[in-house]
């Protein structure tokens, strides 16, 4: 059942003030945006390519274990190609928390007293 125009505004009005009102936790949650890493998806082509030769290699001279070897290696070659990317360090900068949750987490604070601190301050309207 497709909503009403109405609750897509609302939607769209909740997902909005997500993004502006609590950054780290979209960071968090959201994928990794930018863009991809170009060579893991090369080496991941290229392994899988391996992996399909010495699958047919397996094949033609009939013999199971290399036909077995070749498929695991075409299936990391596909993970390779598939998986999500790891943060660059530039990357793990820029997700790196703020300067006043590292001042709660050195504190001592706990996640879920950050959170509800967090959560006093914006109905306070001071957030």
């Amino acid at each position: 059942m497709p909503l009403s125009e109405q609750e897509q505004r609302a939607l769209d009005e909740m997902e909005r003030s997500l993004y502006q009102n609590d950054a780290d936790f979209v960071t968090t949650v959201s994928p990794r945006r930018g863009k991809p890493n170009y060579r893991m998806m090369v080496i991941g082509v290229l392994v899988g390519v391996v992996g399909i030769v010495t699958l047919l290699t397996g094949v033609i001279v009939q013999l199971p274990l290399v036909g077995v070897l070749g498929f695991v290696v075409m299936f990391v070659g596909v993970l390779l190609f598939a998986s999500p990317q790891r943060l660059s360090a530039s990357d793990a900068e820029d997700a790196a928390p703020s300067s006043s949750s590292r001042r709660s987490s050195k504190r001592g604070a706990s996640f879920m007293d950050t959170i509800n601190a967090r959560w006093d301050r914006r109905q306070d309207g001071r957030g």
